[in-house]
């Protein structure tokens, strides 16, 4: 059988220092499920049953098994974003978070997978079969330990590595963490690993199990967040830079892998961009039930009640959010010209004339009062008319109200309990293209020929009909950014446009050390409210629901405005809260750790 052999800084550093105060019975239980080594790990199925397990842990792959709020699509708003909120704000991003003194994402089951995924690698070589049937589960094991991780790295920075199973003797448990670019080293080296043991989809079709391709995806995704994360807080030279890089390397990895997924695609037929020349194509790809067929989804989460009893909630509904004005003004027009000036652009005098002449995924985006968005199928047809105003958290709270993942399925998301089995993608190649045109910008390698297979061919799905042209960008007055090429500012845009309500907002923000230009001093707005300012026939009065939203001295939504802790913006605080803190527990236990900046 084929060994893995690691490097030796994997091999030799770091640890879990939480599992030094946990119990004896956490520390002997045996991982995932209760089994004898002695009757365990004697065939391939074995392997097989207990990589299983990691499919549906949360904390991997999922956030959601029966949760009732969130659905796919809401955790922009949830963890705090410029482009969508909640009705309450968020915390984080207005500084106001704090030191632990235990837990924080650094409890003993915050670590509990990784042992288990551990364990496993440390026994899978007792099993009796042929390597070219083990090489599977191993590759899908390396795969599931390389998102524990990178989550890791995205909440603390420097973690410990760890690539054994460790028990309550075992000296790593007081090693410092090791460096984030080590630490992301690692990942990658485990993504190399698992990308040549785990098969190609195209051999066998959809199979439900993690794939080659989907393993570049995620190199892909790796390598940009840290070569970016280097590259720009070097750049701002904030507190979270690493010393002596600029993120070149990685950023590479990232061309390199996002490259060697669209060369499958070329020789495979898959991954392909789905629903090109299909009327509401962006639109649908978000709200199918089954995505075994399609050929843009890589990795996806099936929810069924019958079959798995597990479901999400008001995918329907997406009340107790709103997507802000300034994600809305993001949009272009469909000349490629940004509003600022374009002549195209019809203002925003109500949710019509907002979508008028624009990007089509604006339209696919948020409900529109068109007599097209439909809000439910039965028992009767029902259009969206307006957003739902009123008193509750669980109401519109920007007026720009989702429909992107939108179900109408009444039956569904109304009568029965509001309980939806919409599918969950958690890996698209539309990403992957985006990643591979922001990596060779980043590098200066980009040629029209890349922008045509990437952002262009995003935009040929949607139905967009101006392309980007990188010899001819009109400059925007209202670009989200400073100091970056015009080049680069637009697909940054496009990123934003294109994976808009995927849960990928606040991590570029983050990457790009931006929280100074787009959360600091910003209080997030909405639409305008006068739309919606039709006085009731019999009393000629604005109704409550409507009269006590809250606006700006322009008129627009401003949900925060009677919150004092933003009277002047967000408080985020640009030397501190990028990362997550260590709890004070554990730097008693192990002040090896060190704490991250500003904490």
């Amino acid at each position: 059988m084929k060994r893995i052999s690691y490097i030796s800084i994997i091999v030799l550093t770091g640890m879990m220092i939480c599992l030094t105060s946990c119990s004896d019975d956490y520390l002997e239980r045996a991982p995932l499920v209760e089994l004898s080594d002695a009757n365990f790990w004697k065939t391939t199925n074995d392997l097989k049953i207990y990589v299983n397990n990691f499919y549906n842990q949360e904390g991997l792959l999922s956030r959601f098994y029966v949760h009732w709020y969130e659905s796919p699509y809401t955790f922009d708003a949830i963890d705090g974003s410029d482009t969508y909120i909640m009705a309450d704000y968020n915390g984080r991003l207005n500084g106001e978070n704090t030191l632990p003194s235990s837990g924080g994402g650094w409890s003993s089951s915050d670590w509990s997978l990784l042992r288990n995924i551990n364990y496993f690698m440390d026994h899978y070589q007792q099993v009796d079969g042929a390597w070219d049937v083990v090489k599977q589960y191993v590759g899908e094991a390396l795969f599931f330990r390389s998102i524990f991780y990178f989550k890791k790295l995205v909440t603390f920075g420097d973690v410990p590595w760890v690539s054994t199973t460790l028990y309550q003797n075992s000296p790593e448990l007081f090693d410092p963490r090791m460096p984030r670019n080590q630490v992301t080293d690692s990942i990658l080296y485990d993504l190399d690993l698992a990308i040549d043991y785990l098969p190609a989809r195209a051999a066998g079709g959809w199979t439900g199990r993690v794939t080659k391709e989907t393993a570049l995806a995620l190199q892909a995704r790796v390598a940009l967040y840290e070569g970016t994360w280097e590259r720009y807080h070097a750049k701002k030279n904030t507190p979270f830079k690493v010393n002596g890089s600029d993120g070149t390397k990685f950023i590479q990895k990232a061309a390199d892998a996002a490259g060697n997924l669209m060369q499958l695609a070329d020789e495979n037929g898959f991954p392909a961009l789905a629903n090109t020349g299909v009327d509401y194509g962006y639109w649908l790809l978000f709200n199918q039930k089954d995505y075994s067929n399609n050929k843009e989804v890589l990795l996806w989460r099936k929810y069924s009640l019958a079959e798995e009893q597990v479901q999400h909630w008001v995918v329907g509904h997406a009340y107790g959010m709103g997507i802000t004005k300034t994600m809305i003004e993001s949009y272009l027009c469909t000349d490629g010209k940004p509003i600022a000036v374009s002549p195209l652009y019809q203002g925003d005098k109500d949710l019509r004339t907002v979508v008028a002449n624009r990007d089509p995924r604006l339209n696919q985006t948020i409900q529109v009062n068109d007599s097209v968005h439909i809000v439910y199928n039965e028992p009767n047809l029902t259009y969206f008319t307006e957003p739902r105003f009123g008193v509750s958290t669980q109401t519109s709270v920007t007026g720009y109200q989702r429909y992107k993942g939108h179900t109408a399925d009444y039956q569904e998301i109304y009568v029965s309990n509001e309980q939806s089995t919409s599918g969950a993608i958690y890996f698209r190649y539309g990403e992957t293209l985006l990643i591979y045109a922001e990596a060779k910008a980043e590098l200066g390698t980009i040629t029209q020929a890349d922008i045509d297979i990437t952002v262009n061919a995003l935009r040929k799905r949607a139905g967009m009909p101006a392309m980007l042209d990188i010899n001819n960008i009109t400059p925007d007055p209202n670009w989200d950014f400073t100091g970056i090429s015009p080049l680069l500012q637009e697909i940054r845009r496009e990123r934003k446009v294109e994976m808009a309500c995927e849960n990928m907002r606040l991590n570029d923000i983050f990457r790009w050390a931006a929280a100074d230009e787009v959360i600091v001093g910003k209080r997030p707005l909405g639409a305008l409210r006068k739309q919606w300012e039709i006085p009731d026939e019999e009393t000629g009065e604005i109704p409550e629901r409507i009269a006590t939203l809250p606006i700006n001295a322009q008129g627009y939504i401003d949900c925060y405005k009677n919150s004092p802790a933003l009277d002047n913006g967000y408080r985020f605080n640009v030397n501190r809260d990028y990362l997550m803190p260590i709890p004070t527990e554990q730097l008693v236990l192990n002040p090896a750790l060190l704490q991250n900046p500003g904490w």
